[in-house]
């Protein structure tokens, strides 16, 4: 079932404090001690693009919310999937499809495209909150952890990603990025954004690259 909707009705319990963690993982989940972000995906040791996770492939991730007065914490299953990746010419095409008035990359930048498909559960009944999903959430930088600036559109493509989930919801959309030409290894970065909120976490990190380069041939917008 896919949901959208006023984002302004999350969370709930809005007048209560609450703590919401991200524990992100690429195929296995589970609970943490509360009060504690754990996150197979935030080593120093080695380059983010080691354990990004490919396109099309789900990554899981645990969203729990705490609420002092409500008795405990609350887990929700995420599972996020970037469904399909477009670069270059057949980006530019599909954003100046979408307005007139969408600007070109500029010099040595292309628009980068993926479709992502974010999928939002709880773990248990009865559930309390609801998740407010937005493209802004999702960020482009190098394998080396440079931030990129996000792509500025007049308007945005079609089905955009934006979406009020509530337990058994889920979502998928386009989120456009502005990437140095010359970085053929892009990554995408997830991180939850709770409103009001204290979070930690460090995130959920993507390939916005085919590891196959003739599946990035083929792909165009869908």
């Amino acid at each position: 079932m896919s949901a959208s909707g006023d984002a302004s009705k999350f969370p709930v319990h809005s007048s209560r404090i609450h703590l919401a963690l991200l524990i992100s993982m690429a195929a296995v989940t589970f609970a943490p001690a509360p009060g504690r972000a754990l996150s197979t995906q935030t080593s120093k040791s080695r380059s983010a693009k080691s354990y990004a996770q490919a396109v099309g492939v789900p990554l899981s991730t645990i969203i729990i919310f705490g609420d002092q007065y409500n008795g405990g914490d609350e887990l929700y299953d995420v599972r996020i999937t970037v469904k399909q990746v477009v670069r270059g010419e057949k980006a530019w095409q599909a954003v100046k499809g979408a307005s007139a008035s969408n600007q070109s990359a500029g010099a040595g930048y292309d628009y980068v495209l993926a479709r992502v498909r974010f999928e939002f559960s709880a773990r248990n009944m009865p559930e309390h909150y609801s998740y407010a999903l937005d493209q802004a959430q999702f960020t482009a930088m190098s394998g080396d952890n440079k931030p990129y600036d996000p792509a500025v559109l007049a308007k945005q493509l079609e089905p955009t990603l934006h979406a009020t989930l509530r337990s058994g919801d889920s979502a998928e959309g386009w989120v456009a990025f502005l990437v140095p030409r010359g970085d053929h290894t892009p990554l995408m970065v997830f991180r939850e954004d709770v409103g009001n909120l204290s979070h930690e976490g460090n995130g959920s990190i993507f390939k916005l690259y085919y590891e196959n380069p003739s599946a990035s041939g083929k792909a165009k917008p869908s």
